[in-house]
């Protein structure tokens, strides 16, 4: 093997970089065991005890409660301590989270939800007084009726739909009152350029909006992104337990108002923090938290006194010490410790101005806790928000500042009152913000700044405050700058931000799954289960087919594994439960390259070459079957990342980055074992009694019966097409629309008793079945789904609860149901609108005739013949309809869920991906058949090269439906069915492999030479 020491290198420096990366998971890890002993000790429970006063219940909630208290408070403290430790880099623990391998919502429990931002709404609010108007409410409505069958954007649609209602007509005289840029002579095409960019830019305001709320929120590692569809915004957060609150934060509409403020100076400001800051420390003391047992809730526990004394004990790492450190500091001075007051750098007295103190970002949802249970002692018209920026970008300070509430409402003014607002530049160069506002807005802002002269007006949106600038005098005609430390791109921001009072941007949900914290433990258990018990079936079937060289494999096998955790912890991905599937079924794939191999140097091994010649033999003579068997798995896998979501997304990144490393570890480690073996002259065996002659020597005539199978596979296609236009199949949410729930119950539930008592409540019938264990269902209605009403989210919840209330042994309050109990109620949910549930539909379609396009494509440039790219492409359409039949005729028969959904396109591409394969290996050996034997006959060569790779399809098959079989049995009711139509498509697409794909190709052949001779002869 040529240029060993560069793959020594290479394979070395890759095992570093991705043990370095795994690192970080480690330390993480450890932290967070520490942070689990340090919560819970006798302490705790003896205080939980008197909390309870004697009621078990509500005890195990106190222990439950103040263990997660004293867990965050232990990894608050940890967040900027150093943990880690590389040469002369060090890494504090929020360092390695950041690092560490993200684990995806169904198996860490959280939230995922796209958003998509009414363009009609929009266009509505630019029309003003217009939009009443008949034109434009039918070109609206036809645009509408468009949108329903074509992906186009919305402005395109509204531009076409008007053109038909009135072809003469000027949409100018319906805008040109309330944008600048339309001019009451500007053509249609030049009103529909401004509407397109003002749309543009109100969906990246209401974009950004939606990220400083998240970043704000407190999620670890969430996930915002604009997707490719106009107006669809996706968020993913990991460990959120609050989803109606998500709700309300998400789709409120961008509330922009302008306040006055107080001053630190001000006679009730400081003594008022000086009370919240005694308050709290009696609580973390201790003291009062008796006391207040009436009124606490879990904001009160959240600052429970944490245990130092088992701290004490740690032996394992020096972290504990430091959290003892903070928590004293939080213990004498809870507030004034992490919230720095602000003080004038030359007097050292408190500073004059509307900024309160600085605090650090992460430490911002612990004072706003301490704020509300101590609200009693501060003004009644104070109100504290913090700035949405950072005082620079290095240190994470952020500033809190001091509102002044007026009447009920609270703000003076709201963005309502602003006409436009644009970026400007100031007489000394510097960036600043121009804004005008109507006349009701005009006559209000000049009595706010005349009231105000030397004092602060600061703009606030959605609870955040954007800019606090000091008013220099009175202001009469509503025309005003705002300056400050903007750099051109945050004034631009702001500016646009400003205009969100003019124009709302709403988003809606139209697409949610969530998933509580017990079933993604779940999910981890027996998916980690599965991986483990398929790895070690893989393991021990290859060493005892192959003997010594097996035990070879199994070591590129393990080298694989650690590669492909490596890569996804380097690049950041998201592991998911289909991530885990597809790093599974990458073992059975991954066992194939090594069996390709291995059969090739046993073929030479019987032809009588010495060892050490049949070994190189074999890999050279491997090589080009195993990069074509990959290669077209890699495209179906790049076509399933580029037009899957989600889940499906999860599952093409693994299979991409489990392909790539399996060549890697199959070709170049296990030749490399191979080499040093041979030079250590060791024993090296490729089989043994048992296995020595399995499949040798089979003379089948595959082409010769291809007829008889070609009817046995029309007669399955054809009950499969029966099945599917009288049954049809069962479409998930995915593809529907609805909404789904997985709830579970404290004793065994029948389904039929629970779908009865849900149409009472639903008005219609849901479906209800059993979801893994007999007390648990998995419930999915179409009840609303079609309103865009915030609120039906809510009213589906409470009609679910008061349905399934009386099924509970134990009484269960809506709270506990909802919020993702951890023993019972409601374990997840997910929710698909109508119109994301349509473009699912298109990218599903475009996924599978991408995938059989390319590959296609690539099959009959490799062969040099586009017969051998067709019977590749029917062999594949033979796969995936038979299991698509599969489908119709077993849903609601076998015992688990056979839905139609992303997940079940994600293994119809798999399939696709698998069988070509197969199939591809078969051509090459035809390939290289008639190379060597250029002047036998067609046929025999095909015979010949199908039965002489029968024992590695056999083998490859064998592997891959031994993962598979143990991730049905052992990875759980989530993942049932999209296991089981792999099984499926392994068995139906090593069929037809053998059967279709290669006497198609000979028949295409054969007659593409009859037509060549019959021309010839004219």
């Amino acid at each position: 093997m040529q240029n060993k020491g560069t793959i020594k290198f290479f394979g070395i420096a890759f095992a570093l970089v991705c043990a370095y990366s795994l690192s970080f998971t480690l330390c993480t890890r450890q932290v967070e065991k520490n942070a689990k002993e340090f919560s819970l000790n006798d302490q705790v429970k003896a205080e939980a005890k008197k909390l309870a006063k004697g009621d078990a219940s509500k005890e195990n909630f106190y222990v439950d409660s103040l263990s997660k208290v004293r867990e965050t408070y232990f990894l608050d403290s940890m967040s900027n301590e150093v943990v880690f430790n590389v040469l002369v880099r060090k890494y504090t623990y929020r360092d390695c989270k950041n690092r560490e391998i993200n684990l995806g919502l169904d198996l860490k429990g959280g939230m995922n939800v796209t958003l998509e931002i009414s363009i009609p709404e929009i266009l509505t609010t630019l029309a003003g007084k217009n939009s009443t108007d008949p034109m434009f409410q039918q070109a609206m409505t036809k645009a509408l009726d468009k949108q329903k069958t074509t992906q186009t954007d919305f402005v395109t649609l509204f531009g076409q739909a008007f053109k038909e209602v009135a072809p003469n007509g000027r949409l100018a005289s319906f805008f040109s009152f309330n944008l600048e840029a339309v001019k009451t002579n500007s053509t249609n095409e030049e009103v529909l350029k401004v509407l397109k960019a003002e749309t543009d830019a109100a969906v990246d305001r209401t974009f950004q909006i939606i990220r400083t709320r998240i970043d704000r929120f407190g999620v670890a590692q969430p996930n915002i992104q604009k997707l490719s569809q106009s107006g669809r915004i996706l968020v993913e957060l990991p460990g959120i337990k609050e989803p109606q609150r998500v709700r309300k934060l998400l789709q409120g509409t961008a509330n922009l108002e302008f306040w006055k403020t107080y001053e630190l100076t001000d006679p009730p400001i400081y003594p008022a923090l000086e009370e919240v800051n005694k308050k709290i420390a009696s609580y973390v003391n201790g003291t009062s938290l008796l006391d207040s047992t009436k009124t606490m809730d879990t904001n009160a526990v959240a600052i429970a006194k944490p245990d130092t004394t088992t701290a004490t004990t740690k032996k394992d790492t020096g972290t504990s010490k430091a959290a003892i450190s903070q928590a004293q500091k939080e213990k004498e001075n809870p507030l004034f410790s992490i919230l720095q007051l602000s003080v004038d750098d030359k007097t050292k007295q408190l500073a004059k101005g509307a900024v309160i103190g600085f605090a650090l970002t992460k430490d911002t949802a612990k004072i706003n806790r301490m704020f509300e249970i101590a609200k009693s002692s501060l003004p009644r018209d104070l109100r504290l928000a913090w700035e949405y920026k950072t005082v620079d970008e290095k240190s994470g300070v952020v500033q809190l500042i001091a509102l002044k509430a007026v009447g009920e409402k609270g703000a003076v003014l709201t963005g309502d009152a602003i006409t436009d607002a644009r970026q400007d530049y100031s007489d000394k160069g510097g960036n600043e913000i121009s804004m005008s506002m109507n006349t009701v807005g005009a006559k209000t802002w000049k009595k706010i700044t005349g009231e105000n002269i030397g004092r602060s007006i600061a703009i606030v949106l959605d609870g955040y405050v954007y800019s606090f600038p000091t008013v220099q005098n009175e202001i009469p005609n509503g025309r005003s700058s705002i300056t400050g430390r903007f750099s051109l791109e945050e004034a631009k921001d702001l500016a646009n931000i400003l205009k969100a009072g003019k124009l709302p941007a709403p988003a809606r949900i139209v697409q949610e799954e969530i998933v509580g914290p017990t079933l993604g433990l779940e999910a981890i258990n027996s998916g980690l289960l599965s991986f483990l018990f398929a790895f070690i079936l893989v393991l021990l079937y290859m060493w005892l087919y192959y003997n010594k060289s097996g035990l070879v494999a199994n070591i590129a096998l393990i080298a694989n594994i650690f590669f492909i955790f490596g890569v996804l912890a380097s690049l950041g991905a998201v592991l998911t439960m289909p991530g885990i599937a597809g790093i599974v079924l990458t073992l059975g794939m991954a066992v194939d390259a090594n069996v390709i191999i291995y059969e090739r140097i046993r073929e030479e091994l019987r032809a009588g070459k010495g060892l050490r010649l049949a070994i190189s033999e074999g890999y050279k003579h491997a090589y080009s079957a195993i990069i074509d068997g990959n290669v077209t798995t890699l495209l179906t896998a790049v076509v399933l990342y580029i037009f899957g979501s989600g889940p499906v997304q999860g599952f093409a990144t693994t299979l991409i980055i489990g392909i790539i490393s399996s060549l890697f570890t199959a070709i170049f480690i296990s030749r490399m074992i191979f080499e040093w073996m041979l030079t250590k002259d060791m024993t090296i065996s490729f089989d043994n009694k048992y296995t020595r002659n399995f499949l040798q020597n089979t003379k089948i005539n595959f082409i010769g019966i291809r007829k008889t199978l070609y009817v046995v596979s029309g007669l399955v296609i054809l009950a499969g097409v029966i099945s599917l236009s009288t049954r049809g199949l069962n479409y998930g949410v995915d593809f529907s629309g609805g909404r789904s729930f997985v709830i579970r119950f404290d004793k065994e539930v029948q389904t039929n008793d629970i779908r009865q008592s849900l149409n009472k409540e639903f008005g219609e019938s849901p479906e209800v079945k059993t979801f893994g264990s007999s007390n648990q269902v998995k419930v999915t209605t179409k009840y609303r789904i079609k309103e865009d009403n915030s609120t039906v989210d809510s009213i589906v919840e409470a009609k679910l609860y008061n349905g399934l209330k009386p099924y509970f042994t134990k009484a269960i309050g809506f709270d506990d149901f909802s919020t993702k109990n951890q023993e019972i109620g409601l374990l997840s949910s997910q929710k698909v609108g109508p119109t994301i549930a349509k473009d699912i539909v298109i990218n599903a379609i475009w996924a599978v005739l991408f995938s059989l396009l390319s590959i296609f494509i690539y099959v009959a440039i490799r062969f040099k013949k586009w017969q051998y790219g067709l019977g590749g492409l029917i062999s594949l359409g033979h796969d995936a309809m038979i299991t698509i039949s599969m489908y119709s005729i077993f849903y609601g028969i076998l015992p688990f869920t056979m839905e139609v959904d992303q997940a079940f396109i994600a293994a119809i591409l798999t399939i696709i991906g698998y069988s070509i394969n197969d199939t591809v290996i078969i051509f090459d050996r035809i390939r290289e058949y008639n190379t060597l034997h250029a002047k036998r006959d067609l046929k025999e060569n095909m015979n010949e090269a199908i039965n002489s790779t029968l024992g590695r399809t056999v083998n490859t098959a064998g592997t891959t439906l031994v993962v598979l079989f143990a991730i049905f049995f052992f990875g759980g009711e989530v993942i049932q069915g999209f296991v089981f139509a792999l099984l499926i498509g392994i068995l139906v697409g090593t069929y037809s492999s053998i059967f279709n794909a290669t006497p198609i190709a000979y028949d295409m052949i054969m007659l593409a030479n009859r037509k060549k001779k019959e021309k010839e002869l004219k």
